[in-house]
């Protein structure tokens, strides 16, 4: 298989990697932009939209790029390099996602124009405490109005961006038990609507987050992003997405990790001569570039995989993905942080905020174990 970038593909990561490269070469800068209203640079999210990478997934008939997974692929990494806190994850990877695989023209016609402008930004709230990281586990109920509108009941937890996102998308149990595969449908709701409270804060990789509760917030019929048939089968396939997309951003991440190490083991000297000439931490660094390399194979891998049609095959890969970037997350992380010494846990460093964000990735959406565990069950990659 071709793994080489088009032409317009090396475009569009040459123009990401400079503008990222400009606005968080220092960290300070970084944690400038955390301070702002929103936890995040209302500027620098006005120059995505300026160079379409809000559009990027959206089809050109809805008002976005028509590209594709490699394109998204291309962004997350760079996004990893550069430890980026913009909502692009939250608004288009995973509410853009859902919007996408629901199949709502209506919705998508009404709401991408203002997505791609940089003008809405959106947050997928499925997450609950009693579920872990099973996606049909939602408690958060949908009571029928007989009218095709609905009444929302429920608490939410870790919503990427949900204190700052315009509009909510909402999974709720429309029918059946708890956690039954059927009846749970995703809903479009105003994040100021009645009803809807919100309580954000800070996550340890320098994003933000919000636990939300819904008490009687009513959407009509308009508001039904994909109904009990299909909603599971939407979030499903959009969370296999953001997996791949995570796992992109994890290798950006890595890899600056690698390199900030390989540097410093040159300029750091011990009995007047770098570190870097000691042949075990030389075998150290090596080591840590093999799982960068393991992980860029099933980056890959997870992007080509994320838009299989078999959701069985497409799970299998996912999660395939996840076990790999957890362990090299892990190993990467670790090794960095040993191989500089105190200075690598320090805030004013960036060694550690590299750790921080690839320990949430491997948390996100299943740790390398919870993933090992499914595809053992699933009988292993065919």
């Amino acid at each position: 298989m071709d793994f080489d970038l088009s032409d317009e593909q090396r475009q569009l990561k040459d123009s990401v990697d400079r503008l990222l490269a400009s606005a968080y070469g220092e960290l300070t800068k970084r944690q400038g932009y955390m301070k702002e209203p929103n936890g995040y640079s209302a500027a620098l999210w006005r120059q995505y939209a300026e160079l379409g990478l809000l559009g990027v997934p959206f089809a050109e008939e809805h008002g976005g790029l028509g590209q594709g997974l490699t394109e998204t692929m291309l962004l997350a990494e760079a996004f990893g390099r550069a430890l980026a806190i913009e909502p692009y994850f939250a608004t288009i990877v995973l509410g853009g996602g859902a919007l996408r695989h629901s199949g709502n023209s209506a919705l998508l016609s009404e709401l991408v124009p203002s997505i791609v402008e940089g003008k809405l930004t959106l947050a997928l709230a499925h997450q609950e405490a009693q579920a872990r990281y099973n996606l049909a586990d939602t408690a958060t109920t949908a009571r029928s109005d007989g009218k095709g509108g609905y009444t929302l009941e429920g608490e939410k937890r870790v919503a990427l961006h949900g204190d700052s996102a315009d509009k909510l998308i909402i999974s709720a149990r429309a029918s059946g038990g708890r956690a039954e595969r059927k009846g749970v449908g995703l809903f479009l709701v105003d994040a100021k609507a009645n009803g809807v409270t919100r309580r954000g804060y800070p996550t340890q990789d320098g994003m933000r987050a919000a636990d939300i509760t819904l008490s009687g917030v009513k959407v009509g019929p308009e508001a039904v992003l994909a109904g009990p048939e299909t909603g599971l089968d939407v979030l499903e396939h959009t969370i296999d997405e953001a997996i791949a997309a995570l796992a992109a951003e994890a290798v950006g991440a890595m890899a600056a990790l690698h390199e900030m190490t390989v540097d410093y083991l040159k300029t750091r000297k011990q009995f007047g001569v770098p570190i870097g000439s000691f042949q075990v931490l030389q075998h150290r660094a090596v080591d840590m570039y093999a799982s960068l390399e393991q992980a860029r194979s099933m980056a890959f891998y997870a992007t080509m995989m994320a838009g299989e049609p078999n959701a069985t095959e497409r799970r299998k890969a996912m999660a395939a993905a996840k076990v790999q970037i957890g362990r090299s997350a892990r190993h990467v992380g670790e090794q960095a942080i040993q191989l500089h010494g105190g200075i690598g846990m320090t805030m004013e460093y960036k060694a550690g905020h590299y750790f921080k964000r690839l320990t949430m990735i491997d948390m996100a959406y299943g740790d390398a174990d919870h993933h090992l565990r499914e595809l053992a069950k699933m009988g292993g990659l065919s």
